[in-house]
């Protein structure tokens, strides 16, 4: 019952749920010093609240050890059964700046955070990786419709048949919006490769000077196997008929070039047919391995 009671369906052109669009986009007033968080799912959401909430307690991770991230950067979409409070009921309650997490597409973007010219931190994993992660988190959420096999979610992502609709469009749409906003795009696999680099990236976006031991700190704080057995943000907090962590962790490798170990010469072939007809020479440049 749980999860047909959730299927997806077409808004404006995205696959999204039922109650994104009775979300309050429309009514939602962001605060001039409200930080977004966007990420398409599984593309490194989680790793980057830590990383950017670090930042603001001052590179004191023991801060970031108090409070799940869930509830330190409320998912604006989010809209579960009650007695859970839905993220914009979270937010509300939040003193400023507030961190606010979204899988929104930017088109759907609630007008008022662009009005409030608030600053806007995006993240993005490569496709083959995201499609692969994706597949596991659809299986563990409770939320989330059954991905059915392999070869069926392979084609349903393709498409963008999907929560949260198409990642080229996502991608590629935030990209597109990139300069005319307060935004830093960042790429999953440039995290994976030069943590502090990356760090030291957003701290300045975000007017923080962090020493180089608070970075090495943050560092340290943020790596795969430090949050993968961190309750505070592994979601461990969240109950198995939401989260089932028995059937997929949800931090489950963190890996770039880990879609090696399941596509198919032939899947490999059918995606990057479809990469290429989607991602022009002015869309955003991916690595699939390091």
């Amino acid at each position: 019952m749980y999860k047909t009671q959730r299927e997806t369906e077409i808004h404006k052109g995205c696959r999204v749920k039922e109650w994104i669009k009775e979300g309050g986009r429309c009514w939602w007033r962001a605060r001039s010093d409200d930080i977004l968080i966007g990420t398409y799912p599984k593309s490194g959401t989680t790793w980057v609240i830590e990383m950017v909430d670090g930042i603001m307690k001052g590179g004191n991770t023991s801060l970031c050890l108090q409070i799940p991230s869930m509830a330190r950067a409320p998912f604006l979409e989010l809209n579960p059964p009650k007695p859970f409070p839905s993220g914009l009921e979270m937010l509300q309650s939040l003193p400023s700046p507030r961190l606010v997490k979204t899988h929104l597409p930017f088109h759907l973007v609630p007008p008022s955070f662009l009005e409030q010219n608030c600053k806007m931190v995006y993240v993005a994993r490569n496709a083959k990786d995201t499609m692969v992660s994706y597949y596991h988190f659809h299986r563990m959420n409770k939320r989330l419709p059954e991905p059915g096999k392999w070869e069926q979610f392979f084609e349903n992502f393709l498409t963008g048949k999907v929560a949260w609709g198409s990642w080229f469009d996502h991608v590629t749409g935030w990209w597109k919006e990139k300069e005319n906003h307060q935004m830093l795009y960042l790429f999953y696999e440039d995290m994976k490769e030069n943590p502090a680099r990356e760090i030291t990236k957003l701290a300045k976006f975000l007017g923080k000077e962090i020493d180089k031991a608070g970075i090495d700190k943050l560092v340290d704080h943020t790596s795969f196997q430090n949050m993968r057995h961190n309750p505070m943000a592994n979601h461990s907090t969240l109950p198995a008929n939401i989260f089932d962590q028995s059937v997929s962790p949800f931090m489950r490798k963190g890996e770039v070039g880990d879609w090696k170990n399941i596509f198919t010469v032939a899947q490999n072939e059918r995606f990057e047919e479809e990469y290429n007809q989607w991602m022009s020479r002015l869309s955003p440049r991916f690595r699939t391995e390091l």
